[in-house]
């Protein structure tokens, strides 16, 4: 167990000082907001998270793995395959489920109560890759056992999937400055920062669409992909119009924000 948290964390760490490193480097947008506000709100929600995450789920997602696996539980515990084919394949598997959980989160008007406070961010940086209610983090955690358990996923391919969900999340909400070429290139294995940005438009049009977190491959399959936003990377609003007048929320105002805030435009609807 500590060994996984310790590959976990410093895979985590080190994708977030890569990726902040480049977003000074090369940013690709000018950023709007205090940037030691929103990266205290940010990172204060995450560790808060953490800690909810171990008392509520001791073992995590891994202990619900190990126990379907050592009572044969699940579609992939019943088969008999190389062990690369079953990793690959539950990492995939889990993606897809992943990303109709985003869909789920953007379509029923509770969830997206709580969904609304990822897409408050006033400015989209690494740190925005953490920004989750604990609400929705523990709902998350549910779907992604009762996930882990109807498809036999080893503790292994556990271990693989989170931390490629948790390193795609911050690469993919930088931001980064990339060569236009190899943008277009990557965007058919990965998502990349110009993809998932224009999810986090105030057009709902451009918001309810780019759902995936690792692959692009739902999103073009299932005709959620947008090329790019009707403003362009540069001229595109970041957040939640409906909101008034742009505020940075720290820790307390986070977690109270769901209760408190319309629900404005989602998936075409319009609520107050």
């Amino acid at each position: 167990m500590l060994s996984q948290d310790l590959i976990r964390m410093g895979s985590y760490l080190s994708v977030l000082c890569v990726m902040a490193t480049w977003e000074v480097l090369a940013p690709r947008r000018a950023l709007t907001a205090s940037k030691l506000c929103r990266w205290g709100g940010n990172l204060t929600i995450v560790v808060l998270n953490t800690l909810i995450a171990r008392l509520l789920f001791s073992g995590g997602v891994v202990a619900v793995a190990a126990m379907a696996q050592e009572r044969g539980w699940g579609f992939l515990n019943l088969v008999d395959g190389p062990v690369w084919l079953e990793m690959g394949l539950a990492v995939v598997l889990l993606d897809f489920i992943i990303y109709w959980q985003h869909q789920v989160f953007h379509l029923v008007p509770i969830l997206w109560r709580f969904h609304m406070m990822h897409h408050s961010d006033l400015d989209l940086d690494v740190t925005s890759g953490v920004r989750f209610h604990p609400v929705e983090m523990v709902i998350s955690l549910l779907v992604k056992g009762a996930a882990v358990m109807i498809l036999g996923v080893a503790p292994l391919a556990v271990v693989a999937f989170e931390i490629v969900l948790n390193s795609t999340a911050l690469f993919n909400h930088s931001n980064v400055r990339m060569p236009l070429s190899l943008d277009r290139v990557l965007r058919y294995v990965i998502v990349t920062p110009d993809m998932h940005r224009i999810h986090h438009s105030v057009d709902v049009r451009e918001t309810n669409s780019n759902y995936g977190f690792n692959v692009p491959w739902w999103d073009r399959l299932f005709g959620t992909y947008c090329a790019e936003p009707a403003l362009g990377q540069l001229g595109m609003q970041i957040g939640l119009e409906h909101l008034g007048p742009p505020v940075c929320l720290n820790l307390f105002m986070m977690l109270r924000f769901p209760f408190v805030s319309k629900l404005g435009r989602y998936a075409g609807r319009t609520q107050s």
